[in-house]
């Protein structure tokens, strides 16, 4: 059956080719960008399949209004998928507060308006598919985004609590963990730097070296594994996109529990005594 689509940040990178995809094969998109003008394209080339709406993620209101809007426009709303984001670039003492609430804002607290804004239009329809982009980074963080990271881990635990407590209304969840893919988001367009202190200039051109001849990924490739997803009868809650994150994940996991083992012992005596602890009546 025809699906319908709401996708944010749908203006460039992976978002723009999974709007794309569904197009291609009949499905009707919601395609959401800050500024309309960077997907006026899609509506010359699909009609009216797709529906361009501007929406800034950090403004409460606007999500809301525009998540009403496609919904009403098409008449229900299948797939979410939660794309819009940016990295900050800078060590954990570098970074301005103000500039990590801001990432929060747009990459955590975007992601919470719509989700919240879909789930009575889902709940009421007893179906659909909400699609958290997180990275393969909520899996291993590393140095100089680990602010990025952060909202990441942050987005993974959010949604495997949303697929707990939405089951029981046909609603599904998805995390996509993308790998590293030859998008433009290490452009200025999707990168913010905070200012850099000498003390970290060595970690920084060590990290930033690594980065270049990182191998990535080709984005169009994504484009079937998505379809795949959506179109699964019991889809994962965790789905990871490429092929390098797996053995990262095998190897950091690896670490983890011989660490957790070795102090294991320490850890079994923190327990104390066992018992229930009822809970108060007052």
């Amino acid at each position: 059956m025809k699906k319908t689509w709401f996708i944010t940040g749908a203006s460039r990178g992976l978002g723009r080719i999974w709007a794309e995809t569904a197009l291609s094969r009949g499905d009707q998109v919601a395609a959401t960008a800050r500024t309309v003008a960077d997907i006026a394209d899609l509506s010359e080339r699909f009609g009216d399949s797709v529906l361009l709406l501007a929406l800034d993620v950090t403004n409460a209101e606007q999500v809301k209004q525009v998540v009403a809007e496609a919904h009403a426009h098409f008449g229900k709303l299948d797939v979410i998928i939660n794309n819009a984001g940016y990295s900050l670039v800078g060590t954990v003492e570098e970074a301005a507060e103000a500039d990590v609430r801001a990432l929060y804002d747009a990459n955590f607290f975007g992601t919470l308006r719509v989700i919240q804004a879909v789930l009575p239009l889902l709940r009421k329809q007893g179906s659909g598919h909400i699609l958290g982009v997180s990275s393969s980074l909520a899996i291993a963080a590393m140095p100089l985004i680990g602010f990025y990271c952060s909202t990441k881990w942050a987005i993974e635990g959010l949604h495997e609590s949303l697929a707990k407590e939405v089951k029981a209304f046909g609603i599904k969840v998805t995390m996509l963990e993308p790998g590293a893919y030859a998008t433009d988001f290490g452009s200025p367009k999707s990168l913010k730097m905070a200012q850099g202190m000498d003390v970290y200039a060595d970690l920084r051109k060590r990290v930033v070296g690594g980065l270049q001849n990182t191998e990535r990924g080709e984005p169009q490739a994504t484009a079937n594994a998505i379809l795949k997803v959506v179109d699964a009868e019991n889809p994962p809650l965790r789905f990871v996109l490429g092929s390098q994150t797996i053995p990262m994940a095998r190897a950091t996991y690896a670490e983890r529990l011989a660490t957790w083992g070795e102090w294991e012992a320490v850890s079994n005596a923190a327990q104390g005594t066992s018992r229930k602890h009822a809970p108060s009546s007052s």
